[in-house]
């Protein structure tokens, strides 16, 4: 297991928005977390690289171990933690800067300044990503020319030159169109060789297709975590029939 948390509660002031969750993620696998919306999924996804630090009257109790050590230890290195845990968000966020300078943004970060290190960086990443055919004659041209699927891409790519362990993703695919969708999902599907991905959707039907594991949160709640096969096919719970039955949600 690379990510453990135990009896985890998280509060904004008074108001619990998760209970007690228990989870154990995998290593190289995509874990899926599913539920309605204000159920606690994002949250859940940004505890693992600390974002709902950024929100004012935050409080967690319990742990949070990646490869046993805290996350929330007070010792712990919060931007090493960043490094190694990336985010990628529901929309884009390419900067407005060159296709180049996005790439090499956090390698420069780092203390990285050799032009021929930071020029195998940009293409290693965007190879990984499946753009650097595409853009190899483009790099100086801005990031924003591109369209949706390729500035997400890059996003991936703009983490991965970094070289974390973890990507979360957090509903990646729910500004892109249908096909652009199938080109991330198969992306993410190539690069769980190389790290550990966990991805928040409200598409049911990607969960099922590209989640090794899946949860279902209700509530702040983590009712159930299984196989994506299991979960889909034969849950326990009886909410978590009900909710991907279409009953609620």
């Amino acid at each position: 297991m690379i990510i453990r948390t135990a009896n985890l509660n998280l509060y904004y002031h008074k108001f619990q928005a998760l209970k007690n969750v228990n989870v154990e993620i995998r290593r190289n696998v995509i874990t899926g977390i599913i539920g309605p919306s204000g159920c606690g999924k994002s949250t859940l996804l940004r505890i693992f690289n600390r974002m709902n630090d950024l929100i004012e009257g935050v409080r967690i109790t319990g742990s949070v171990l990646i490869d046993n050590e805290d996350i929330y230890s007070p010792m712990h290195d919060l931007i090493l933690l960043r490094k190694r845990v990336g985010l990628v968000f529901q929309r884009p966020n390419a900067f407005p800067l060159s296709i180049f300078d996005n790439i090499t943004y956090g390698p420069r970060v780092w203390g990285i300044s050799d032009k021929k290190t930071l020029t195998e960086i940009v293409e290693r990443s965007l190879t990984a990503v499946d753009l650097f055919d595409d853009l190899k004659d483009r790099l100086d041209c801005p990031a924003l020319s591109l369209s949706a699927e390729k500035q997400q891409r890059l996003c991936i790519a703009r983490l991965l030159a970094v070289e974390p362990e973890i990507l979360l993703m957090d509903e990646p695919c729910s500004a892109l169109d249908p096909i652009a969708t199938s080109k991330i999902e198969e992306l993410m599907i190539e690069l769980k060789k190389k790290y550990t991905i966990i991805i928040v959707t409200h598409n049911m039907q990607q969960a099922a297709r590209i989640a090794d594991e899946v949860g279902f949160m209700l509530l702040g709640e983590l009712v159930e975590f299984d196989t994506a096969k299991t979960l889909f096919t034969s849950p326990n719970d009886r909410r978590t029939n009900d909710y991907i039955s279409g009953r609620f949600g």
